[in-house]
């Protein structure tokens, strides 16, 4: 059977995610011990326990995401007793990096690492400039990308699409100031609707730029290898097995606009009807994006440990 990993991104964050898994599965138990021991905090204690509010935090939600991901992958393959073999996988966002030591081209360590210092350098970014995003239903790039350009020109100030997650759904980045207008003209267009998002700043967007500097000199010192399989990336919609273009397009991908609609259309197609995708905890959001891209992919969820036997008879049939 053919099988994709689809790897979720900030937001996918809740109090009480991996613990299920930590308690059924040693190797899950010890992708959390590694965790807090390589950053000197108990991510554990926050992922199992919270509070909410500390969780969510950008600095603290990306390598909780990542570690409790990982964990959750470590818990099937254990009970498989061999490790899975996907042909392809993507992650939304931070899940990008995810998705990369889930094909190992980059260490457990070397991961973890690296996403919280992108956390880090994301929050210290947002603290710089008032900045938001806001999420927009019902309208599609194009416009969106002239309101966006009309409002920078008027205002000098940052307004950019950031994330096109799925036809019809489009999330833009922007100072606050440039998406209060935005958000206005954007209802004037014919968009259903313009959601405020509650998130620490403008990601994907050049309020990140400052990010994206600290970001692309850490990469520099880190090892990457060749994957095991071609991971497809957010800044380019495109999936690579080289070493230098992974590393220039996680740098990149800071102030571009993350492309998975793109990418995962063309993920499906190549799938086609001989496999299916795997979603890992925390959340379910990358399945529901996958129906809206194309009705007919399958998307198996391993958002809790219980679903572990479920799959496994599925992986084995």
């Amino acid at each position: 059977m053919k099988l994709g990993l689809l790897l979720p991104g900030q937001g996918a964050q809740t109090v009480g995610m991996g613990i299920d898994f930590a308690q059924s599965s040693a190797a899950a138990q010890s992708i959390f011990a590694q965790a807090d021991e390589i950053l000197g905090l108990s991510l554990s204690s926050l992922c199992f326990n919270g509070p909410l509010e500390e969780l969510t935090r950008t600095d603290i939600a990306q390598p909780a995401i990542y570690t409790c991901s990982l964990a959750a992958l470590a818990a099937l393959e254990e009970k498989m007793g061999k490790p899975l073999e996907p042909s392809m996988a993507a992650g939304l966002s931070l899940g990008e990096y995810t998705a990369l030591t889930a094909a190992n081209a980059l260490s457990f360590a070397d991961g973890l690492r690296l996403v919280r210092l992108r956390g880090q350098a994301m929050q210290e970014a947002s603290e710089q400039l008032d900045s938001s995003m806001t999420s927009v239903l019902g309208l599609e790039r194009e416009p969106l990308e002239a309101i966006c350009d009309s409002i920078q020109k008027e205002m000098g100030l940052i307004c950019q699409v950031a994330n096109l997650n799925s036809p019809g759904q489009i999330v833009v980045s922007g100072q606050t100031a440039a998406l209060d207008l935005f958000d206005v003209r954007a209802k004037d267009a014919g968009a259903r609707r313009a959601i405020r998002l509650s998130v620490a700043g403008a990601f994907h967007s050049e309020v990140m730029r400052p990010a994206a500097a600290k970001l692309a000199l850490a990469l520099e010192s880190v090892e990457m290898h060749e994957p095991r399989c071609p991971v497809w990336q957010n800044a380019s919609a495109k999936a690579s097995s080289d070493p230098s273009i992974l590393r220039e397009n996680l740098s990149a991908q800071l102030c571009a606009p993350v492309l998975w609609a793109d990418s995962f259309a063309q993920m499906s197609a190549e799938m086609g009807d001989e496999g299916a995708f795997l979603e890992p905890a925390p959340g379910r959001v990358l399945a529901g994006l996958a129906r809206k891209i194309d009705r007919n992919s399958k998307v198996l969820s391993l958002h809790q440990a219980d679903a572990i036997p479920e799959l496994l008879a599925i992986f084995q049939s």
